[in-house]
């Protein structure tokens, strides 16, 4: 007696042929198999949605293939397609299965189809579609319910649309701490932070109890921020919680306190930690580059290596700006070609880094020949960069002035960059070039909409200084304790840079601008109201003049 061959197509061996299988190809193969042999509906069904889920999980972004298997489930019920777009939520065939749904006219979607397919368009925060679906929402009157209008803020924020967002967040009868958390990371991201704070401080009012999500946002609130104060109060509200051993939140803790100009605080933070990833090793090497501690963020590199914790880009974006801030020239091109053999592929971030380190170590033909070799066109990032080398080693070359009209060529509208090309013309004082740069933005009706300003707390009140503006009620006695100040560094040997002052002036007219700097001011309010051993933390919205960068290190000695 011959033994039974097993069917091949049964609706059991096919689901196990799907699970098995490694490839889109291999899919569509069974795909046709499942076409030609399964005839019952109940079969059907349940072969396609496991066909869906395999197609998903071997290429996410395969929405025309995923959207083609969907519609041929012979008449999904509710239940099914919230199965099918849940399982795919934050995903692009997500959005695709809905606008099915919508054309076939039934069933009606509800609130978790809604809320669900909302994810998939945070994905590529496409604002059209994400739109669409509010449209949806409002027509089936769904956006009062607490999912829809948490995926609606979502979305916005997300998007930019932060006006938006809080438009659906008002009109919420209900809010939970996911909202809420929505709402304040729809602030931060989009730089909004003391709308984020409102948010927050609403948040709490309202009894609401914030958790780790919510205060990663605030934490990176406080970050971009700058303000140790708020820092301090961020972190014991942390503490309050009982918040412990969030990898995410403690390395934005890390984040927050580097940026806010407490590395100690920060290392405190970190060396804390139970589980360190690679996020978190990156957050504190980049923290100690930015302080300058070059020789700290180095030896904790080697460290992370040690440790078997695989580096990213942010590692090296840190790793490479310590050496840029060290003047490691021969070890920034040591990490370099380490980071190449490492099989990171370098980011735009990461060329610009480089090159910062280069013109930092004034090799700028060395910067040129990099930024000419590079696989892509730099960005204005790296022209405005390479600029800034040609300014701080007062040479100007064929290729700088190539650069400089290259930049001006790709952001035709931003007057910072005509304010740089200036500057760089006026540092090797080609005058009638500056002239030449300030008739074209005053043809362009460009005003300088920036004004450089440095700010200091004290007592929890910050105060914030302008060059020159001495409207401040203490003007005097700050006046006093700048001119003290400024003849104590040139009794160190100091020799003021003049060409940071970008205007054909006389020399003494220079040096009497450069001690009027809005840094200047600030510190020397520091020295007045703070007493030994506080630290004075200046915080500057634009970069600091050579000079002052130099007078600064001496008064810190």
């Amino acid at each position: 007696m011959e033994p039974t061959k097993q069917n091949p197509n049964t609706p059991k061996r096919l689901l196990s042929l799907i699970k098995q299988s490694p490839n889109t190809r291999l899919l569509r193969q069974i795909h046709a198999r499942i076409l030609t042999t399964t005839t019952t509906t109940s079969a059907l069904s349940s072969l396609f949605y496991h066909l869906l889920s395999a197609s998903v999980s071997i290429d996410p972004g395969g929405a025309i293939y995923a959207a083609a298997v969907y519609a041929q489930i012979p008449k999904p019920n509710l239940f099914i397609i919230n199965t099918v777009i849940r399982s795919f939520a934050g995903t692009i065939p997500a959005l695709s299965i809905f606008k099915i749904v919508l054309a076939r006219g039934s069933p009606r979607p509800n609130s978790h189809t809604i809320a669900n397919t909302l994810r998939a368009c945070g994905v590529g925060a496409t604002i059209g579609e994400g739109k669409q679906m509010h449209c949806q929402g409002m027509r089936n009157g769904l956006c009062g319910c607490l999912f829809v209008g948490t995926g609606l803020v979502d979305l916005y924020g997300k998007c930019g649309w932060v006006g938006d967002a809080r438009k659906v967040f008002d009109e919420m009868s209900e809010r939970n701490v996911v909202a809420w958390s929505a709402m304040i990371a729809g602030c931060v991201r989009n730089g909004m932070v003391e709308e984020g704070f409102g948010a927050f401080r609403e948040m709490r009012e309202a009894g609401v109890v914030p958790d780790e999500i919510t205060m990663v946002s605030v934490v990176s609130g406080c970050a971009v921020a700058g303000d140790l104060g708020m820092a301090r109060r961020v972190h014991g509200c942390v503490r309050g919680l009982g918040i412990r051993g969030d990898a995410e939140l403690d390395t934005a803790i890390v984040n927050m306190y580097a940026k806010c100009g407490s590395i100690q605080m920060a290392r405190e933070v970190f060396d804390g930690m139970k589980v360190k990833d690679t996020k978190a090793w990156s957050a504190m090497i980049v923290g100690l580059a930015i302080h300058g501690l070059a020789e700290e963020a180095l030896e904790l590199f080697s460290k992370m290596l040690a440790s078997k914790v695989r580096p990213n880009n942010v590692t090296f974006l840190g790793v490479l700006s310590a050496c840029a801030h060290g003047g490691l020239g021969s070890e920034g091109r040591r990490y370099w070609t380490f980071m190449l053999d490492s099989g990171i592929t370098p980011t735009m971030e990461l060329y610009g880094c480089m090159v910062d380190l280069l013109c930092r170590a004034n090799l700028i033909e060395e910067a040129f020949a990099f930024v000419e070799f590079m696989p892509t066109s730099p960005n204005p990032v790296i022209l405005r960069t390479l600029l800034m080398g040609c300014k701080k080693s007062r040479k100007l070359s064929n290729k700088g002035e190539a650069i400089a009209e290259r930049l001006l060529e790709l952001q035709p509208s931003n007057v910072g960059n005509y304010i740089l090309v200036c500057n760089v013309y006026a540092s090797v004082s080609q005058w009638e070039k500056v002239s030449d740069v300030r008739r074209k933005m005053k043809e362009k009706n460009f005003e300088v909409q920036v004004a450089g300003y440095s700010s200091i707390e004290v007592n929890g009140h910050v105060h914030r200084f302008t060059m020159g503006d001495w409207s401040n009620p203490e003007a005097e006695a700050i006046r006093e304790v700048l001119h003290e100040m400024n003849e104590k560094v040139l009794a160190t040997g100091h020799k003021p840079d003049l060409s940071s002052v970008l205007h054909d002036i006389g020399d003494e007219e220079k040096g009497k601008d450069l001690v009027e700097h809005s840094e200047r001011l600030a510190i020397a309010y520091g020295l007045m109201k703070i007493k030994a051993p506080g630290t004075i933390r200046i915080v500057k919205n634009l970069r600091v003049c050579d000079d002052c960068h130099e007078v600064t290190k001496t008064i810190s000695k």
